[in-house]
């Protein structure tokens, strides 16, 4: 799908391509799951080549960041599906060639949706084609911030379940659901990494904007670029530190279901010492010798049976005495 977008007094109007060429006045080309067709359209109008999926997904910083005949291509990890439970991360490339942006993209992240939303209703939004741009990288930014105040507060309320002391009633019901728990975390932790992937990307995608020769920004931009800079250092600085809650949670976890595994080896050594020496009077009065004291006397039933008792109770005495149970 192609979507013109186009510099009115109102904002930016989304209009279909015509017959005869783009609308006058298109500021932005955003394609979205392009045919070959829509991309030979916008490489005419642009007079640049748009690059393919493949390319798009190349990790070198030279693959996603370059100047071609004038024109600017920078490729930008963005998260998508932050609010299902299996988040994605999705290359989205911007070509800018003068006073025109095009975007090659195969996801519908929400920063796209939101701006489109925003430029309809403010002029100055789609003023030119680097203000677009600027104006889409914020957005992509905002929701960054987002979704590490996201996950913080997720891993807040993680983090009171994983230290807090269980109430009686939640110890006789089984205890705390560790494994959930674990699952949670490991979804906020993978959400985080692909944030971090984002923010990485977006640094060097700003580090190459503001020192390419290419274009003439404008002071404006300029300055929102540099904006832009500093709120993704800080955001990553903000995601190391997240970064490292989740660990502690992490390890915090495994820590309480190795002291619960060792509760339970724990009951069955005491279970097993305790029986024991029963175990070994019944055995020894059950062994079928004719010359055996006890067996006529009276009271050897009732006295076997209380050395037994007696040999269980002592162990678990002298285990709760020091402190072991």
């Amino acid at each position: 799908m192609l979507n013109c977008f186009v510099r009115t007094p109102a904002g930016l109007e989304r209009q279909p391509p015509a017959a005869t060429g783009f609308p006058p006045g298109t500021v932005w080309l955003d394609l979205v799951n392009p045919t070959p067709a829509e991309e030979q359209a916008v490489e005419r109008q642009l007079g640049v080549e748009v690059p393919t999926r493949e390319e798009m997904r190349e990790i070198e910083a030279s693959s996603r960041l370059y100047e071609e005949r004038g024109a600017l291509y920078l490729t930008l990890t963005v998260v998508t599906g932050i609010d299902t439970t299996r988040p994605e991360t999705s290359a989205i490339t911007f070509i800018l060639a003068g006073d025109q942006l095009a975007t090659l993209r195969y996801a519908d992240p929400l920063p796209f949706r939101s701006f489109i939303a925003h430029a309809a209703r403010h002029e100055a939004a789609g003023a030119s084609a680097p203000i677009v741009l600027g104006g889409l990288l914020e957005a992509i930014v905002e929701r960054i911030a987002d979704t590490l105040e996201r996950v913080g507060t997720e891993l807040d309320a993680l983090s009171a379940g994983v230290f807090a002391t269980p109430d009686p009633a939640q110890r006789n019901s089984g205890g705390r659901d560790l494994r959930t728990l674990m699952q949670q975390i490991g979804r906020n932790g993978d959400l985080l990494s692909k944030a971090r992937e984002s923010l990485a990307s977006q640094s060097r995608l700003l580090a190459f904007l503001q020192q390419s020769a290419a274009t003439t920004l404008a002071a404006p931009l300029d300055g929102r670029l540099h904006n832009l800079s500093r709120d993704v250092t800080s955001l990553a600085d903000h995601a190391a530190f997240v970064n490292g809650k989740i660990s502690l949670l992490l390890d915090a976890t495994l820590g309480l279901i190795n002291i619960e595994q060792n509760n339970i080896i724990k009951i069955f050594s005491v279970a097993s010492v305790v029986f024991l020496p029963p175990t070994l009077i019944a055995s020894i009065y059950g062994m079928n010798f004719r010359h055996m004291p006890e067996l006529e006397w009276p009271f050897g039933y009732a006295f076997a049976l209380a050395l037994m008792v007696a040999s269980a109770i002592l162990p678990y005495l002298y285990f709760k005495r020091r402190g072991w149970l």
